[in-house]
């Protein structure tokens, strides 16, 4: 199966019905994205597939083939950070940080497809990333950072 992972191509030789969590965790050793419920419940493993935000644990790997794929490792580098990932940083959202690479991804689907968010849309599109350690105020107030400095570039 051929994948386009973070701008690479991959080739996995695995099930079609493998869920796309496993292939990049276990096969490509890409663990930023995170097994929570594996019910599509918790959002942990959200990654991007063709500029959608996806739950990878539900998505079977044929589904992904051929498709743009990009994991928390492909959204930024620690040279050129993602303003989302900058944000995360400068308003110190982690606390355990287990459900963070879900949440980035998630916040930066959102300021994709809206660069000025409500505060009813930050709260309808990220209502399904749980964070245990309640740093729900942080995120929004990252997002907000993300959104105005995307607007300043």
């Amino acid at each position: 199966m051929r994948l386009i992972v973070n701008g690479q191509e991959a080739e996995v030789d695995v099930e079609g019905d493998m869920p796309l969590l496993w292939v990049l965790r276990d096969e490509l050793g890409l663990t930023g994205t995170k097994y929570g419920c594996g019910i599509a419940q918790c959002g942990a493993c959200t990654v991007h597939m063709d500029g959608l935000a996806v739950r990878s644990c539900q998505v079977p790997a044929s589904a992904a083939e051929g498709a743009e794929v990009t994991t928390i490792e492909g959204l930024g580098t620690p040279e050129a950070l993602h303003a989302v990932q900058k944000a995360w940083i400068d308003e110190q959202v982690a606390q355990c940080g287990y459900c963070q690479a879900g949440q980035i991804m998630q916040a930066a689907w959102l300021l994709d497809m809206s660069p000025d968010p409500t505060e009813a849309e930050i709260d309808r599109v990220m209502s399904g990333n749980l964070c245990r350690c309640g740093t729900y105020p942080r995120i929004r107030a990252a997002i907000r950072a993300a959104s105005a400095a995307m607007k300043e570039a």
